[in-house]
């Protein structure tokens, strides 16, 4: 008995031991400039950006009216089911005194007649409410998402146009919310905020509950301070509708987001005032992957996605004469030096370690490293809890998390490699499930 619990003891001297050793030290000190030149200044950038709102939010002086313009609502819907009708009914019962006209936009209507059947039956629904119209455009060839879209769009009377996914549900004052800032004409669109609305299904959804809460409620919070909104979510982004008719509309078979994101940003040169806020108010929920398997592939397809929107479809807008410097140094910043670059990095970093260092050395180095991750991730999340989040009481049932986040970032950096070498390779963007193979093939030049 008393053998057993000396180990733990002489294990823990072991380590601690090895946490001492100069080698072990130097060979963190060498991760540390991955992490002092590129996330500490991004974090710094996102902790003074929440402070600015929070401060703004306190000391802001309410509009007299609100600006509620008509809102066009596409809503892109395949294989929901049912469930489409809970998406439907959150945007009926908004409380946005203006009109909402909501065109749902059936992809692929024979093969999915129990999502049309579906929206038909909620049509009686709808009469009860005199600001809302519903209009049911079954397509028949199944042409993706991007094709719906812009069917939608062909129908839009709104002002402005919100692009959701059937399966996206939404607290009842997000048009509210988005709506206002366009009352600024330098407001092109604004990027939502999404939480997971399976979160406490399994392990994996509450990681996924975690990051959505640390990179998108907050980060995008204080990016959005500075102007630095680099995305707008697929699942919800809401814009100017005359404008997204300028450019074209969408224009591609996967990761349609981030290409109409940077395809406006191309104005933003020739139009220095023009902006992209983020609405933390204005939130939408949504399902995530509750399986490893199902989320490694939505991560591949989102990763390479990235890849290729970055560096080969849209490689020459980084200038500022189109899109503005500040706009350059975010996009090469956050997008590719953070996003791609630094999965490369940490990859290397760690396989060159267990190369030239011994094991035990090995152990003690990624041990800091993860002991690092783990508080600022504990500081990120404080920050959201205290200054940003409106529920509190589910957020604080994450907290357990925060030693674990780490290794699974560390999970995603790796997979975020995969994807990056799958792309580059392959041409895995053209494999995408988001469309068929036919409209993929003609859309990824």
């Amino acid at each position: 008995m008393n053998e057993v619990l000396a180990f733990p003891t002489e294990a823990g001297a072991i380590l601690a031991s090895l946490f001492l050793e100069s080698d072990a030290l130097k060979l963190a000190y060498m991760f540390i400039p991955f992490v002092v030149f590129l996330e500490l200044p991004l974090n710094l950038m996102i902790w003074m950006g929440v402070l600015r709102y929070y401060t703004r939010r306190i000391y802001a002086i309410p509009t007299q009216y609100p600006y509620t313009p008509r809102i066009t609502c596409i809503v892109t819907c395949y294989a929901e089911g049912q469930s489409v009708q809970g998406t439907i009914r959150t945007l009926l019962e908004q409380v946005y005194p203006g009109q909402i006209e909501i065109v749902a936009v059936v992809d692929g209507a024979d093969q999915n007649a129990d999502t049309l059947q579906a929206l038909r039956d909620i049509q009686p629904e709808v009469e009860l409410y005199a600001s809302r119209r519903l209009m049911i455009l079954p397509k028949v060839p199944r042409g993706g998402r991007v094709s719906s879209l812009n069917a939608g769009l062909q129908l839009a009377r709104g002002e402005i146009v919100m692009a959701v996914d059937g399966d996206t549900s939404f607290d009842n004052s997000m048009a509210l919310h988005a709506a206002g800032h366009f009352r600024d004409p330098n407001v092109i669109a604004v990027a939502g905020s999404l939480r997971v609305r399976n979160w406490h299904q399994n392990l994996m959804t509450r990681l996924q509950a975690l990051e959505y809460m640390i990179t998108i409620h907050l980060a995008k919070v204080g990016l959005g301070e500075f102007r630095g909104i680099n995305n707008i979510s697929g699942a919800f982004g809401v814009f100017r509708t005359n404008l997204v008719r300028k450019v074209g509309g969408w224009t591609t078979g996967s990761a349609e987001d981030l290409d109409l994101t940077l395809r406006l940003k191309q104005y933003f040169g020739r139009h220095p005032g023009f902006y992209i806020p983020f609405e933390p108010r204005a939130m939408g929920h949504t399902d995530v992957p509750y399986t490893l398997l199902g989320f490694l592939k939505q991560r591949l397809r989102w990763d390479g996605d990235l890849f290729f929107m970055y560096v080969r479809k849209h490689r020459n807008a980084f200038s500022p004469r189109q899109m503005g410097w500040w706009n350059v140094i975010m996009g090469v910043w956050y997008g590719m030096l953070f996003q791609m670059v630094m999965p490369v990095l940490i990859v290397l970093y760690t396989l060159w370690l267990v190369v030239v260092a011994d094991p035990g050395i090995v152990l003690a180095t990624f041990i800091l490293i993860m002991v690092l991750y783990a508080i600022l991730t504990a500081l990120m999340y404080i920050t959201a809890l205290v200054f940003i989040s409106e529920r509190r009481g589910r957020d604080l049932r994450l907290a357990w998390l925060i030693p674990v986040f780490p290794f699974f970032a560390m999970g995603m950096r790796v997979w975020s490699l995969v994807a990056i070498i799958n792309e580059w390779w392959r041409h895995s963007s053209q494999e995408s499930s988001m469309a068929p193979w036919w409209v993929l093939r003609k859309s990824k030049r």
